[in-house]
Formats: C-alpha cells, structure tokens, sequence
C-alpha cells in the first residue's frame, strides 16, 4: 500500500513542472487532499468546481460595489476556484487515469473562460476605470500564450512566471480584496500596476522562448545539413 500511494505522489509531482514559491507546501496540500478525495468525486467535477469558484469570485466583487464586505465571497471564491483547477489534473494522475491531451485541452478553454469570468467582475467593480479589468485579461492571457510557446519549443508546459504562480497570484488577490474593505481603492491599484509587471514578465519571458526558438531553428538546420552531406 505504501509502494502504491509513493508511486501516486510520483505521478502527480511529474504531471508538470513548477518552480513556484510554494510548489512544495502546494505539493504536500494536493497529495493529502487527493488521498482522501471520495471516489465518486471525478477530475471533471473538480474542473466543473473551478469554474463555478470563478463564478463565484465575480459574483461577490459585483455585489462588492454596493457592500465591500460582500468581497468575502471573492475570497472564498478564489479558494474554491484553488480547489477544483489545482486537483483535477493532479487527482486523474494520482488514480493513474490521466487523459494528457483532453485533459490539457479542457484546462486551457477553462482557465480561459475563468479567466473571462472574473475579468468581467472586475469590469463591473471599477465602473470608472474599466481599463484595468482589460489589462488584467491582456496580462493573464498573456501568460496562457507564452507557456504555450515554451511547450510547443522544448516541450515544458509550465504555468509559473519565476517564483510566481496561479497559487500566489490568488493569494495575492485575495490580500488585496481585503485590503479594499479597510482601505477603498487599494485593489485598483494592485489591479493596475499588478497587471502591467505580469505583462513586463511576459514580455521578458516571450524573448527568453523566442531566444530558445532561434537556437532550436539552428540546431534543427544544422541536422538537416549534416543528413544531406551524408
């Protein structure tokens, strides 16, 4: 039983590369919530359970606008959200069922749609300044197409910008929601620059996969070279 449950963790650990901050206390998380999950709970429940949380995220910053207190229920929004997007993929390879390509298929089009989804209860949230809600599309999207780009160059799909990751990226948000109930306007801030250095750090990192692109390119030339001299 033990050699199974080691060969679980296993799997899940090397589903997908992290270099987050807390890839190891997050890792620890996923496996004890996977060994206890009940068997009827399926990795597409889960994924239904992330979107509803970024539902639920929107919901309570639209209601935000009458009553801060209700972005308690962004809070617990993006912690439900953390749920279902983080063990989906991570319980199917701990039951040794992963359905790789469906499975990245549907977790992209879903962390789009979330994505959309709590874009537009930030749309609502700052009725003067749309803008921001744009740019935090423009920047999450962003970082869906360079980890796109690194997957399809050298074949690492990895959803991490540096020491930052979707965890603490949540985690960050859900400080500065409750930040606003105390000090009104400090999440349009965060909203604002947060989202312009996530689209510095895509920027930086589409060069770095361009770079990689390039020296692949010559590697790729030159082996084509060296089979037609042979």
């Amino acid at each position: 039983m033990k050699s199974s449950n080691t060969s679980a963790s296993k799997r899940i650990r090397n589903s997908r590369k992290r270099i987050n901050l807390l890839k190891e206390l997050e890792f620890t998380t996923i496996e004890f919530l996977c060994k206890i999950m009940p068997q009827w709970v399926t990795p597409n429940i889960l994924t239904g359970i992330g979107l509803l949380g970024s539902i639920i995220v929107a919901v309570g910053l639209i209601l935000g606008i009458y009553n801060a207190w209700w972005l308690l229920m962004s809070v617990v929004g993006f912690a439900v959200q953390w749920f279902g997007d983080s063990l989906d993929g991570r319980l199917a390879y701990f039951r040794n069922i992963p359905r790789k390509w469906y499975g990245w298929s549907l977790d992209l089009n879903v962390d789009w749609i979330s994505t959309s989804i709590i874009g537009l209860g930030f749309y609502f949230f700052f009725p003067e300044y749309k803008i921001v809600s744009f740019l935090f599309v423009v920047a999450y999207g962003g970082s869906m197409i360079v980890a796109l780009m690194r997957y399809k160059i050298n074949n690492q799909y990895i959803i991490d910008a540096g020491l930052l990751g979707p965890t603490e990226l949540r985690i960050i948000i859900c400080l500065f929601l409750l930040l606003e109930i105390i000090f009104p306007g400090a999440l349009l801030i965060f909203a604002f620059f947060g989202s312009i250095i996530l689209m510095i750090i895509n920027l930086v990192d589409s060069y770095k996969v361009m770079r990689l692109g390039d020296a692949r390119d010559i590697q790729e030339k030159f082996e084509k070279s060296a089979l037609g001299a042979a």
